[in-house]
């Protein structure tokens, strides 16, 4: 007996932002698990975009569910601020932010927050900002500037501020200020990301008030963010000796990082707070959502790369992310019976030049790339019994390192449900907004 076909559903498109959640992450039809079985999740999204070309990106519902529900779980009730560099669709972080337990965005561009705050009233921009145009749009704007709220770490930001727009002449400019998070291990020397030069209490009290006596400003929060512990894989890859053996040292760095920030940090908070009333401390990121939310001076904690979850985060031992998003790409020639090329691939990564920085080919298994050509801008040829079985025409599935970035090669992303298309979202780019 032939089996009835599944009715397609009505595919949802994001027209107006100021509409109510495109996607909902809280229906009780999306189960979760459904991404667990690898073969059918692959070929889910194979048979729900095969009408359409690729390049095609796509968003899985239930892994983008499983991944915003454990992330809430892993914070331990702390609230969840959605860093939007690490997704750059607003449907998705919309859809986010109507889930409780998430609040608020930290934008990476003052541009971008201006965007955002249209419709959300509490962003925070993660850098500091020199664009003075964007500065001007801010100080005019009573309504932004209640919403907005602005990174510094030296009084030279200030100076920024006032120059392109004096205090009597705009409204009063939110800021926050940025801690040092980086940590100095024995014989590893300094350890995470080079931000602020404030690292101890007395740099940020002075800057604190700093910012107290300056008209025109309002320090209303602080953030540190530990790089080291929240961007750093616990297991990575390689031999079972060589990354056993790695492993165990980033365990007892990290670990000793958290000690050591979670002492100065709440040092440094307890004597800001006597300076200036602040609305939030913001902390941590996807990889170190459990010690960040045990920090009892953190009020809020910086995540978003773990709701898509780029291939990056497959080298961590806490947590396991869905792999929400991914792309196709089409095969378009056989140089050889056992190989297979693809149309483009080289959507590489930032950060240091290194093989977990291209892309993961994930499906269909049993492929890999050519050590001379890897992942190339027009070709990525593959080979393997995976290759060998494929066709010019066929589509092979792949990750990203990181997550958002992944925003920045398409205009739009086919969000996949139960091996259906049930809504097409747009990315920033298909909005016309490339910001950095």
């Amino acid at each position: 007996m032939t089996p009835t076909p599944k009715k397609a559903p009505a595919v949802k498109k994001a027209t107006d932002a100021a509409s109510a959640p495109l996607l909902d992450l809280a229906a009780d039809s999306v189960h979760p698990r459904a991404w667990r079985d690898e073969q059918r999740y692959w070929r889910g999204l194979t048979a729900a975009t095969a009408e359409l070309d690729p390049p095609v990106a796509v968003i899985g519902l239930e892994a983008l569910v499983h991944n915003a529900r454990s992330m809430l779980h892993r914070a331990g009730g702390v609230p969840i601020r959605v860093a939007s560099k690490s997704i750059r669709v607003r449907a998705v972080q919309d859809a986010v932010l109507a889930l409780p337990g998430y609040a608020g965005v930290l934008a990476y561009t003052l541009a971008e927050a201006l965007w955002l705050a249209e419709t959300v009233d509490d962003v925070v921009v993660g850098y500091p900002s020199t664009d003075r145009a964007a500065i001007r749009t801010l100080a005019a704007d009573e309504k932004l500037a209640s919403r907005v709220t602005l990174m510094i770490d030296s009084a030279e930001h200030l100076d920024l501020v006032d120059a392109v727009v004096p205090p009597a002449q705009r409204a009063v400019i939110r800021v926050a200020l940025e801690l040092d998070a980086a940590f100095t291990a024995p014989g590893l020397g300094r350890l995470g990301v080079f931000r602020s030069p404030i690292h101890t209490v007395e740099q940020a009290t002075a800057l604190a008030r700093a910012v107290v006596a300056r008209p025109g400003f309002a320090l209303v929060g602080m953030m540190a963010y530990e790089s080291q512990i929240a961007g750093v894989g616990n297991r990575p890859r390689g031999n079972l000796v060589t990354g056993f053996g790695q492993g165990r040292v980033i365990d007892w760095m990290q670990a000793r990082s958290a000690a050591e920030l979670r002492d100065r940090r709440g040092a440094v908070v307890a004597a800001v707070r006597k300076i200036a009333e602040l609305e939030f401390v913001n902390g941590g990121g996807t990889g170190s959502l459990e010690s960040t939310g045990a920090d009892p001076s953190v009020t809020e904690i910086a995540a978003g790369s773990g709701l898509f979850g780029g291939h990056l985060f497959d080298t961590y031992s806490r947590f396991h992310p869905a792999p929400a998003a991914a792309f196709a790409l089409p095969v378009v020639r056989k140089p050889r019976p056992d190989m297979a090329t693809l149309l483009g691939g080289g959507w590489i990564a930032s950060g240091p030049p290194a093989p977990d920085r291209l892309p993961e080919v994930v499906w269909p298994r049993g492929t890999r790339m050519q050590a001379r050509e890897m992942a190339g801008e027009v070709q990525t040829p593959l080979s393997g019994r995976g290759a060998a079985a494929l066709a010019v025409g066929d589509r092979v599935w792949l990750r990203h390192t990181k997550s958002g970035e992944l925003a920045e090669h398409v205009n739009e992303f086919q969000v996949v449900s139960d091996e259906q298309v049930v809504a097409v979202v747009p990315s920033y780019r298909g909005e016309g907004k490339a910001f950095l």
